[in-house]
């Protein structure tokens, strides 16, 4: 092999090993962090005539519940939209409050329970991660 040959098989061999490592330590710091997670559910009643009962629950990392009293998507003559608005709002001003203390959103589900077409509830899990600190 020439001397220019030598040199760029040494110049691919160092990149190489530059990336190769570079890689690796990204991947052991990214197995190293440490997570806390946070879930809030939101239970919305439909059930006719309001009778039902609606809360936004919050578990934190302690394991600690706090409840806020939610609207039911029903009120005596059918649908409430302004109380559907309401809670939209509850939801998302919980959801801005935990982005200000550094929560991520990082997973949301929904589901629906129902006997009868008559009532039941809708669901939604919202689970927030941040670094431990």
């Amino acid at each position: 092999m020439n001397s220019k040959t030598i040199l760029i098989t040494l110049n691919l061999l160092f990149l190489s090993a530059v990336i190769l490592f570079g890689f690796k330590s990204s991947a052991n710091k990214a197995n190293t962090e440490q997570f806390e997670y946070l879930q809030i559910s939101a239970i919305e009643s439909v059930i006719a005539g309001g009778a039902g009962r609606s809360r936004l629950i919050t578990t934190n990392p302690k394991g600690e519940f706090i409840e806020v009293k939610m609207n039911n998507f029903y009120s005596m003559v059918g649908i409430n939209f302004s109380n559907i608005r309401e809670n939209d709002k509850i939801v998302c001003e919980k959801i801005n409050e935990l982005a200000a203390e550094g929560w991520e959103l990082c997973q949301t589900n929904s589901a629906v329970e129902s006997k009868e077409t008559s009532n039941g509830i809708f669901i939604t899990r919202y689970t927030f991660k941040r670094k431990k600190q």
